[in-house]
């Protein structure tokens, strides 16, 4: 079996590498920027698209959680790697109530 590596193996002629150093210096267009903005408000908008993502990750924080917390139940002291755990189900709890909350959607009605 063979490897299915390839690269060019030719090199660019002398008077091309100052051609290449001076195309190099120009920034690129900005057309892409301007396509991911008009799409955006139209799929932060979407309600129920919101309510899911949220309760989901509402639930998963509320899941790390309580199953860090189980063995604190039991007896065990908290090491790090339980608290760690513990703030990680908190942060994604937080996230999925920013999510069903959205202070900064309230700017998108230009729609």
């Amino acid at each position: 079996m063979g490897s299915s590596f390839s690269s060019n193996s030719e090199f660019p002629a002398q008077g091309s590498t100052a051609a290449l150093t001076a195309s190099s210096s120009n920034p690129p267009a900005k057309a892409a920027v301007s396509a991911s903005s008009a799409q955006d408000p139209v799929l932060k908008n979407c309600w129920s698209c919101r309510v899911l993502s949220g309760c989901t990750l509402l639930g998963a924080g509320t899941y790390v959680y309580f199953v860090a917390r189980r063995p604190l139940k039991q007896g065990f002291p908290p090491g790090p790697g339980t608290v760690v755990q513990m703030v990680t189900g908190i942060s994604i709890a937080c996230w999925g109530v920013i999510v069903l909350i959205d202070p900064k959607g309230k700017d998108h009605q230009d729609v």
